[in-house]
């Protein structure tokens, strides 16, 4: 599976890196913006043409391998070894508004097994990978979590679900709780880019609730492969689904499930 799975990912980064073109050459452009689940639900043209640049690329060169993807563009087939979760563009809202916070995403799983993973910020240019066993890396650099080990000395990162204006289970006591604790917390709209984030030691720890599989499917896995920890909000892990969502340098991991169980 080795050598498949290093093609694969050059296939990743090339897609990414294309996608990201697309969303940088219309970038507070003139694009089409529609509702979907909420009105805090965006989705423009720009989300279906990257997707649609991605399904096409991976159809030409890997036709039966299944894809989930945001937009609904992909075939999801049951059976394949191979299975490519997708969202064309995280952190569709920022982008709407012109915020310079968003990226592609591309986790591929093997036979249910998260395996490799890329998330491409086109402004900055920052290209995240990681290969399962192999590390992560940066723009090719190798990518470290920070050694922080005091909760309140840490640089955390949340976000809100699309139901926040309606649902009891809004994530808001969790970010009171945790305001009152660490150094500081990050909100930007973009959870693929805060969990690449947390890979960095850019940020110490990430929680949320609600996202979907492609929202964290190449994120978590490059937080694992630089050496930190995911999981749900009661410890188990990895993260996989989305639904529950603590990504953190490992040192704070304990402390955050505790803060989240309160």
């Amino acid at each position: 599976m080795s050598d498949e799975a290093t093609a694969i990912l050059e296939l990743a980064e090339r897609l990414a890196r294309e996608a990201g073109q697309i969303q940088r050459e219309n970038y507070e452009g003139d694009f089409e913006i529609k509702t979907k689940s909420a009105v805090i639900d965006l989705v423009t043209d720009v989300d279906r043409a990257c997707e649609r640049l991605i399904v096409d690329g991976i159809r030409a060169q890997r036709p039966g391998d299944a894809i989930l993807s945001e937009e609904g563009g992909g075939s999801d087939t049951p059976d394949a070894d191979w299975r490519w979760v997708i969202d064309p563009l995280d952190g569709t809202t920022n982008y709407a508004h012109g915020y310079p916070r968003f990226c592609v995403s591309i986790g591929v799983e093997h036979r249910g097994i998260a395996t490799l993973g890329v998330v491409y910020d086109p402004l900055l240019d920052e290209l995240f990978s990681a290969l399962r066993g192999r590390g992560a890396a940066l723009n090719g650099r190798p990518l470290r979590v920070s050694a922080e080990a005091r909760l309140d000395h840490a640089m955390l990162s949340t976000g809100f679900a699309y139901d926040v204006h309606s649902s009891d289970d809004d994530n808001l006591d969790h970010f009171a709780a945790f305001a009152k604790t660490a150094q500081a917390i990050r909100r930007d709209g973009s959870a693929a880019l805060n969990l690449c984030y947390v890979a960095a030691g850019r940020f110490d720890g990430f929680w949320e609730l609600k996202l979907d599989p492609w929202d964290v499917a190449a994120g978590c896995l490059i937080v694992e492969e630089a050496g930190g920890r995911t999981s749900d909000f009661s410890g188990r892990g990895p993260c996989t689904s989305g639904r529950e969502t603590i990504a953190s340098n490992a040192l704070l991991h304990d402390a955050m499930v505790e803060m989240l169980q309160r």
